[in-house]
């Protein structure tokens, strides 16, 4: 219960107790609504998600994860107005060709908006981002695939004296016991 009450002046006053728990409590709700990848996909129908996924795997032969693919078809409604239809073109092209992998029906994308998509599809997923430009929209640092194909050799970075790569010099035996006198 959160104590209110009236100063001299006759404006409402809040108690330090009930601040700290409005302010607690919009901070937990802003973590776990950044936590929930769904509700900021709301943009993107499970339809059309599902057509970008079916091309995102006809033009990369990887594993790709489903909501880092929302994230790419999120990005890819704002920048192509006429996304469905260039999804239902490409998908055809390869469907024609019954494209298993991308050698298969790339040549015979046409060239100019249709072709520059799937090049943009294709840089999406390997880079992570929407372009190279600083104002540029990021899905993916760790499920970026130029990322993935190095990450066995990769280090994480730590600093601490037991983090996950032992930043320090691990401590040698000593060669010979010590000499007795």
């Amino acid at each position: 219960m959160t104590r209110q009450s009236k100063d001299p002046n006759g404006t409402l006053m809040m108690s330090r107790r009930g601040i700290l728990l409005g302010g607690a409590t919009l901070f937990a709700g802003s973590i776990a609504a950044s936590l929930c990848p769904t509700l900021s996909l709301a943009a993107v129908d499970a339809g059309m998600q599902g057509q970008f996924m079916k091309l995102s795997n006809l033009l990369i032969q990887h594993q790709l994860s489903p909501a880092v693919g929302a994230r790419i078809a999120e990005g890819a409604t704002a920048q192509y107005k006429n996304l469905p239809q260039m999804l239902e073109a490409i998908i055809t092209i390869a469907e024609k060709n019954k494209a298993t992998q991308v050698e298969d029906f790339f040549a015979d994308i046409p060239e100019g908006e249709l072709k520059d998509f799937a090049l943009w599809v294709i840089a999406a997923w390997y880079s992570g981002s929407s372009s190279d430009k600083r104002d540029a929209t990021v899905f993916t640092y760790e499920e970026a695939l130029t990322f993935k194909t190095t990450s066995d050799i990769l280090t994480i970075p730590s600093y601490g004296i037991s983090g996950p790569n032992l930043w320090t010099r691990p401590n040698l035996p000593l060669s010979a016991p010590m000499p007795t006198f």
